[in-house]
């Protein structure tokens, strides 16, 4: 579903010259499966999940989404995923039922179908009591749910969560994983950032640990214990991140070090002086 190569971005800086947010990753994330990218703040995920939405262009690498390329076949791709965000907008002069099928709209699809699918995702989603309600009258927690129900009205086989739990209360987020896990069970493919070791241990079938724009590690949380002999995902996580920077660290140490001074005999002064 979803294969990359060698994807990097890199940003010009006046301060410190280029940054480079993601160094030529690479991963493949497939049907009915969570792959997970795991990081702190800073780690090159929500550069990695705009470049496959097409928001943003790679400097280099290659990304398709279904088949599709990001670079050459973007309006295909943005019809292949759903994207659901902390950041995603609900307008305020919108009910619920509006917001949705405005976008429903803008993917093209027909008034019957349309009708049919907001009916079951509303269901599903347990949203039929805010149907008409307001976003500016709407909680947090509720304008995460119509974020989701604007994501699924196309059924998308994609979707991507970027820190989708980011500041909501816990039985939000406890809903919303829970929306995650049964989107995976009808075999869509879901690309789920997080920064929260019990998310990742929970959800994903599969992970990639990114800081500083490279992968650290990749595979199922088993085979991630048993490569590094860690059974705690978060001493496993700053492990491998501590490693990383202590080596980054030893690096620049190495190439900004001067070569020391050769040693001059010293002088001997004449006998009988």
């Amino acid at each position: 579903m979803i294969h990359v190569r060698d994807l990097t971005k890199s940003y010009a800086d006046l301060r410190r010259g280029q940054f480079v947010a993601l160094a030529g990753i690479s991963f493949d994330a497939l049907a009915g499966q969570i792959y997970g990218l795991l990081g702190p703040n800073g780690a090159g995920k929500t550069s990695a999940l705009r470049i496959l939405s097409t928001v943003l262009r790679p400097t280099s690498g290659s990304a398709t989404v279904n088949g599709c390329d990001v670079l050459t076949q973007p309006a295909r791709v943005r019809h292949q995923i759903g994207f659901v965000s902390t950041n995603t907008a609900v307008y305020d002069r919108m009910t619920a039922w509006e917001m949705v099928g405005y976008f429903g709209r803008l993917y093209g699809l027909a008034e019957d179908l349309l009708r049919e699918r907001m009916e079951t995702i509303f269901a599903r989603l347990q949203m039929n009591e805010i149907r008409d309600l307001l976003g500016s009258k709407m909680s947090t927690g509720m304008k995460q749910k119509v974020s989701i129900a604007r994501a699924l009205v196309h059924d998308p086989p994609v979707l991507i969560f970027d820190e989708a739990t980011a500041g909501l209360d816990v039985l939000v987020a406890r809903a919303l994983l829970k929306t995650v896990a049964d989107l995976r069970d009808q075999g869509k493919c879901i690309l789920f950032s997080t920064h929260i070791m019990r998310e990742a241990e929970r959800l994903c079938d599969k992970l990639a640990i990114l800081h500083r724009g490279h992968i650290l590690a990749e595979g199922t949380l088993p085979e991630l214990r048993a490569r590094h002999g860690e059974e705690d995902l978060e001493e496993l996580f700053f492990g491998l991140i501590s490693h990383h920077d202590g080596e980054k660290e030893r690096q620049r140490d190495g190439e900004t070090k001067l070569p020391a001074s050769p040693s001059l005999p010293l002088s001997v002064a004449p006998s009988g002086s």
